[in-house]
């Protein structure tokens, strides 16, 4: 199967997801500096999942351009990724309508967990299709910040009971990490082309 309408239903999946987070942000009660401090929350809150979005968007984007075909196995586990996606509206909006709680904040970061498996999962099905010698997974290589990811998220649950922003804190280290610019996958495209 070709792989371009997996990715262009991906794309379109994302874009509504965040167009939903957008339009959850609302001006603030009052013109003044005190008005928009007491936005600020949601405003970070929408920045958070806004970043966790955009991480995803740009590894699939870059998942997809190692491939040659997708497959019945990929086409689900694909949709098995948007769907935990397309909670994050849900989740983000919960979080920060009850102040940053306990529960809201272990939904929203159990739904980061759940998508971060979800595409472990879509480059798993990838991987094996390709096979071991396959393009992604020679790109990936160890995967530091895939397998250390889920950990963090288990210890930001953990740290949620002890106080729900320092969960938080632990859910902004995993979007700081995938921050970071990875040129695996660029470098590997670019060093195939060279040969």
């Amino acid at each position: 199967m070709n792989k371009n309408r997996l990715e262009a239903f991906s794309d379109g999946v994302l874009a509504i997801i965040i167009t939903i987070m957008v339009l959850e942000l609302r001006t603030p009660p009052e013109p003044t500096w005190h008005g928009l401090l007491e936005v600020l929350p949601t405003f970070l809150s929408y920045l958070l999942s806004f970043v966790y979005v955009g991480i995803y968007w740009n590894n699939h984007h870059h998942m997809i351009h190692l491939a040659d075909r997708v497959n019945g196995g990929i086409l689900w586990a694909n949709l098995h990724l948007l769907f935990w996606l397309s909670l994050f509206p849900f989740s983000t909006r919960w979080m920060d309508e009850t102040g940053f709680v306990e529960v809201p904040v272990l939904a929203y970061g159990f739904n980061l967990l759940c998508a971060a498996v979800a595409y472990f999962v879509l480059q798993q099905r990838f991987i094996r299709q390709q096979g071991r010698q396959g393009a992604l997974s020679l790109a990936i290589g160890r995967d530091w910040k895939g397998k250390t990811s889920p950990f963090i998220y288990l210890a930001g649950l953990g740290l949620c009971f002890v106080h729900p922003l320092l969960a938080v804190a632990a859910y902004t280290v995993v979007a700081l990490i995938w921050l970071v610019p990875d040129r695996r996958v660029e470098h590997y495209v670019v060093t195939a082309h060279q040969e």
